[in-house]
């Protein structure tokens, strides 16, 4: 069993539901109403923008596979994973989250970060 919540595996099938009505539904079951998406591309708030950005982004990278490329660490309803984006069995873009959730459970804001973390 998971350390973390099954909110942050709803939001990852999110990205990778390939029927655009799906999405949604993973969406209503991982995220606050209120969640704020930030990244070098985009801040949002509500779940309405998060699922704009993700149908934005997909449409831009048809067929891209969404993964989470490091195990969960978490404290205190923050949580912390690398991931990645594929398309055709090339790596696109990496980068890591911080996500904090509520106590429900619910993601309540990812903060996204892209490429590695600079040395200096």
């Amino acid at each position: 069993m998971a350390n973390y919540p099954e909110a942050l595996d709803h939001m990852l099938a999110a990205w990778n539901e390939a029927d655009a009505a799906k999405v949604r539904n993973h969406l209503d079951k991982a995220l606050d109403s209120n969640v704020r998406f930030v990244d070098p591309s985009i801040d949002v708030t509500g779940i309405e923008g998060f699922e704009h950005n993700i149908h934005d982004v997909k449409s831009k990278i048809p067929g891209a596979v969404y993964s989470r490329s490091s195990g969960v660490d978490s404290q205190h309803n923050f949580h912390r994973y690398h991931w990645a984006i594929h398309q055709e069995g090339q790596l696109l873009l990496s980068g890591f989250d911080v996500t904090e959730t509520d106590e429900q459970g619910k993601v309540r804001c990812v903060i996204g970060f892209f490429g590695e973390v600079p040395k200096n």
